[in-house]
């Protein structure tokens, strides 16, 4: 294949949308291309790609999910998540809501030279990736200023800087760790990934400041100005994922589930998830099996 395969990946999900995207960039010469993608939508399919692709959430709808062997993903993906989507393998998503990523395609040779390209077989979604996401976002705003020779220029310099980094990531090679300030990156998606893989657990406040080795203050402006949501929200936005997870492909009572996630009782558990999809976990579970 070629980078004109890279073309083809974004002909595919503009018919899966029946939309063109609201902007794209391309360089056959570099063998990438960006768009971002605004669209309203339930849920879709999205068919094999020949490319592998890079995906980071905008904005839009804060829960998107994909399907997961028999139903929908347990974990969601968050504006600032990044996921990477293998070639040759289709895909379905669940969003109820407004779309609004950017995608990043490679052509076959970029992947092949990076050493690892079985890297990229299998789906990583919804992970945290602040530097991949801080790039992504700069080159937008660069596509919606004023066009000029310096900003193409910039623009362009910025993707191939992306690229390089997801590339490079996907080939296992991690970038060391620098203990300073700015290695706060990595420690909040320590923690973030701790809590997703966790939810049940005690995730108090000083707690987790303790393991992203900040103050509690300077944690909840760090995590915030990451997530755009407050540690104590993200914890309780994984639990009820995990919560719709088993409402969904369990037989577990609502008691139990409560209980297997850490809330105080049945009624603290109704009352956050009531909070969080507008319904009461049992109708939601009704809704679920009538649906299904």
């Amino acid at each position: 294949m070629t980078s004109a395969d890279v073309w083809t990946n974004e002909a595919i999900i503009s018919d899966a949308f029946s939309s063109a995207p609201d902007v794209e960039l391309g360089s056959s010469q570099s063998g990438w291309k960006l768009c971002r993608w605004r669209h309203f939508v339930g849920s879709y399919a999205l068919p094999a790609l020949p490319s592998p692709t890079f995906v980071v959430h905008i904005a839009g709808k804060p829960q998107v999910k994909t399907w997961d062997r028999d139903g929908w993903s347990e974990t969601s993906s968050i504006p600032g998540d990044a996921t990477i989507l293998p070639p040759h393998q289709p895909s379905r998503w669940l969003v109820d809501g407004e779309l609004d990523v950017v995608t990043l395609s490679f052509a076959p040779r970029l992947v092949e030279h990076a050493g690892r390209p079985d890297r990229f077989n299998r789906l990583r979604f919804a992970f945290s990736d602040p530097l991949g996401t801080a790039l992504t976002r700069q080159v937008l705003s660069e596509l919606y200023a004023p066009a000029s020779d310096e900003r193409d220029s910039y623009v362009g310099a910025l993707v191939d800087a992306l690229t390089a980094h997801v590339l490079r990531g996907a080939s296992g090679q991690g970038a060391p760790v620098i203990p300073s300030s700015v290695s706060s990156a990595y420690r909040l998606h320590t923690v973030m990934n701790q809590i997703r893989e966790h939810p049940e657990d005690d995730h108090g406040l000083e707690r987790l400041a303790a393991t992203a080795g900040l103050t509690t203050s300077h944690f909840c402006r760090v995590f915030r100005k990451a997530t755009g949501v407050t540690p104590h929200q993200f914890v309780m936005k994984t639990k009820l994922d995990r919560a719709s997870h088993l409402l969904t492909n369990s037989e577990l009572s609502l008691a139990q589930i409560a209980d297997s996630l850490g809330f105080k009782n049945q009624s603290h558990f109704t009352r956050a998830f009531r909070q969080f999809s507008q319904e009461t976990p049992s109708d939601f579970r009704r809704r679920g099996r009538e649906a299904s």
